[in-house]
């Protein structure tokens, strides 16, 4: 039992990381395309609907799909439930979206926002058609099908927001983008998945499901409302422009984390509920999971921290610099993201989303706070604020999994601690090479990259950190495989 969920879990996270890895690819090359013609004012005005779009989102998916997938002997009326209701959600959601459009620019004080919300509520509908597709996909661990899917999607999408980019229709080919990622990924998802639902809608069904899912609705509503607040208060108080910067070096940040999350909580949530009655197991894999979600994510976003001066000159050009130390701020809350992450699928695969639900609320109130406080000296204050507050949470997660799986904090921090000393030594060394005076700055963050890669991978083959030794081990199993 035990080796086969280890070959299963290996096998999806192969194809999940090369499902989120060729996805995210495709978003950097275009999304720095686009930078580099439009200006971050365009993409402020984006960032002020980007609540209202994930906060609808997370109304249509209700948590039943978490639910779909932590319930062992879900049938086609629970799905047909579901996909039903999601539909049903997404219309009266899509239409309050829609008909607030004039009341949100108001807000703003940005007239060419009620376009934009209008064209974009669509998308919500377009959303709710692929939901059940996308979790029944998770759940059987078929990550070969959905990069089928994104990759389609990222293509075609991706395409036509740098045609209209070129042809110069600011804004709006940034609409397109977010509009036709939805309706094609619903598309494609009926095109390669064989699901289809039966006219059935069951209360019942629902119902069985409400338990756990209502509290994952919750979290994710109330996540949705304080993970973007930010964009809502910096677009507010400040100009689109500086909430512009302040989306991007957001946005640059999660490109590595939400790649190496996305794979490991892909994989992780579905394996840790097949194995949720054996908590010796869920605790050895969580170990396992901790250990290389860090052994990837210290090393990225420590050396980002050090070459994001460079990064952003070349990448995105001069205009953008002012999102720099928001980056280098945001690389602190990116190496905590993950690790919560992995601690909450935990907690959830026992069903104890009542614990999630208790931290979540907590932090929602210290998320207030910080803001309150925060707000009157500027956005690299508020952004601190959400650091402090992402310590805090990474805190209460593992005190609960602590108690349910004997995994406390400090045994969670000597699992990682060798990671971040040799993240740090290379970080150290890759600052270092600043002091050349090398004045061509492509060149100096070829010489950094090469370096840090170089010092990261030295050291811990030098050392003999079992984890380096295994991924080896497990790359070389494979190719000889393939």
């Amino acid at each position: 039992m035990t080796s086969d969920i280890k070959q299963e879990s290996i096998k999806a996270i192969l194809w999940s990381f090369i499902e989120r890895f060729s996805h995210q690819i495709l978003q950097i090359f275009f999304s720095i395309f686009l930078a580099r013609i439009l200006l971050p004012r365009e993409f402020g005005l984006i960032a002020m609907t980007t609540v209202f779009v994930v906060i609808g989102n997370s109304f249509i998916n209700a948590g039943f799909g978490h639910a779909l997938i932590q319930k062992k002997n879900a049938t086609i009326v629970d799905e047909s439930s579901i996909f039903f209701f999601n539909l049903i959600i997404a219309f009266f959601v899509s239409l309050i979206f829609f008909s607030s459009s004039k009341f949100i620019a108001n807000f703003y004080n940005e007239p060419q926002l009620i376009g934009i919300i209008k064209v974009l509520s669509l998308g919500l509908i377009f959303n709710a058609f692929g939901l059940v597709q996308r979790t029944l996909l998770s759940k059987i661990l078929d990550f070969k099908t959905q990069l089928k899917v994104s990759l389609t999607t990222s293509i075609i999408s991706g395409a036509l927001a740098i045609y209209l980019a070129l042809k110069g229709y600011g804004v709006w080919s940034l609409v397109a983008l977010l509009l036709c990622t939805e309706f094609f990924n619903a598309f494609f998802l009926w095109v390669f998945c064989k699901w289809r639902p039966k006219f059935l809608l069951s209360l019942n069904s629902l119902k069985s499901m409400f338990g756990f899912g209502s509290k994952l609705f919750f979290i994710s509503v109330t996540n949705s409302i304080f993970t973007n607040i930010y964009l809502v208060v910096i677009g507010k108080l400040f100009s689109a422009s500086s909430l512009g910067f302040y989306y991007r070096a957001e946005t640059f940040y999660k490109y590595p984390v939400v790649l190496i999350n996305s794979v490991i909580s892909q994989v992780s949530f579905p394996v840790f509920s097949k194995i949720q009655d054996d908590k010796p197991l869920l605790k050895n894999l969580l170990q396992k999971a901790i250990s290389y979600v860090t052994f990837l994510t210290f090393p990225l976003m420590i050396g980002l921290i050090v070459v994001a001066n460079p990064l952003i000159e070349i990448v995105l050009t001069e205009k953008w610099l002012p999102s720099v130390p928001y980056l280098q701020l945001f690389c602190i809350i990116g190496m905590l993201y993950p690790i919560q992450s992995i601690n909450l699928n935990a907690l959830n695969s026992l069903g104890r989303s009542d614990l999630y639900l208790k931290v979540d609320l907590l932090m929602k109130v210290l998320i207030v706070i910080t803001i309150l406080i925060s707000y009157r000296f500027g956005i690299t204050i508020i952004i601190l604020g959400q650091v402090i507050n992402s310590f805090i949470a990474y805190y209460l997660y593992t005190y609960y999994v602590g108690k349910l799986l004997h995994y406390p904090l400090k045994s969670q921090l000597n699992d990682m601690y060798t990671n971040l000393i040799l993240s740090i030594v290379m970080g150290g060394l890759v600052y270092s090479l600043n002091f050349l005076n090398i004045e061509n700055q492509l060149l100096l963050l070829t010489f950094q990259i090469c370096s840090g890669v170089m010092t990261y991978f030295t050291l811990c083959y030098t050392l003999k950190i079992d984890l380096f030794i295994n991924l080896l081990s497990i790359i070389k199993n494979k190719s000889k495989s393939l």
